[in-house]
């Protein structure tokens, strides 16, 4: 028996009210360009300069103690977060982590490398029973050219999605998805500045991966639009858009909630070092459907779309699936 999560034939009117859908994500839009200019992003040590160490202590061990500790070499700017190792957890033996975040220290490399001995010194003069689990530096310079080329690649991928959707289908398509796109990049960027989440090198890939899913839920809708658009050339556009979308319906919904819960786990079980990254990607899955279906097809109905591959100057509208 196979598993439907909707009836086999819906009749969803998903234009009825279409341009709430539009003014509420030219809302969320606005609502994430304000944040960003007030609140700006809360960049990771990759895009600030900088270096962060990952330590395992004894159960007697505290923030406030580390804290404590490195207070007295005068890093500067230092954050220190408790984090938890699932696989500790799992098997009953629970260990305290913590992540410490410093600044860039002023001067060359070699300062830098001074202060990393300093703090590893200190720390395990004062922590009963402490490993370095890891251990990350990033010069200015290097953060500097890592901010650059993260926005490069995520220019570079909307544009190449850009030219594959026009060449694959028209203009109006291509134009559809890349605004449904950058719907979708906008408004995860300003969650992030919302509630304050690190944003680090995992968000751009984070980002890109979105647009990647964001584009095949996208693609297959078009996909659907344009076989209805040579079957029912007689139709008006918009009865062929909601056709459209009620085929790929299960589809769509079936393919977030599995891709959703293998993300949750991730989200729950993955630790802290990768829960921005997951965080990002499990609103990017929902983002993505929700552009995908209202807005990537809600531009397409503006802009108007040829109704016959064969013929440029074909379509003329009707009413009915009849024929």
């Amino acid at each position: 028996m196979r598993l439907r999560l909707l009836p086999q034939n819906t009749s969803i009117n998903f234009f009825g009210k279409s341009r709430y859908a539009i003014w509420l994500s030219i809302l969320a839009v606005l609502i994430s360009f304000v944040f960003y200019l007030i609140n700006g992003l809360n960049y990771g040590i990759d895009f600030r300069g900088g270096t962060m160490l990952m330590i395992k202590t004894s159960n007697s061990s505290s923030v406030s103690e580390i804290r404590k500790s490195l207070n007295n070499l005068e890093l500067g700017d230092t954050v220190v977060t408790k984090i938890s190792d699932p696989s500790d957890t799992l098997i009953g033996n629970p260990k305290q982590m913590f992540l410490i975040k410093i600044e860039q220290q002023e001067g060359n490399a070699e300062v830098q490398n001074n202060m990393i001995i300093d703090v590893k010194k200190t720390l395990s003069n004062n922590l009963n029973e402490v490993s370095f689990l890891q251990t990350e530096s990033v010069g200015s310079k290097i953060s500097g050219e890592l901010v650059q080329k993260a926005i490069l690649a995520v220019c570079l991928a909307v544009f190449a999605v850009l030219f594959y959707i026009w060449i694959r289908f028209e203009w109006q398509f291509s134009l559809g998805a890349v605004i449904a796109l950058v719907h979708d990049v906008l408004i995860t960027i300003g969650i992030f500045s919302i509630i304050g989440l690190e944003f680090n090198l995992s968000i751009i890939a984070a980002l890109l991966t979105i647009v990647g899913y964001s584009l095949n839920d996208t693609v297959i809708v078009f996909d659907r639009i344009r076989e209805n658009l040579k079957k029912y050339q007689s139709v008006e556009l918009l009865e062929v858009l909601n056709k459209s979308i009620n085929e790929t319906l299960s589809r769509t919904i079936i393919t977030s909630l599995t891709t959703l819960l293998a993300l949750l786990a991730l989200f729950i079980f993955g630790g802290e070092v990768i829960r921005g990254f997951t965080f990002a990607m499990i609103w990017g899955v929902l983002i993505g459907t929700y552009s995908s279906i209202f807005i990537a097809s809600s531009i397409l109905l503006k802009l108007g779309v040829k109704r016959d591959w064969s013929n440029k100057n074909s379509g003329n509208p009707g009413t009915n699936f009849d024929e």
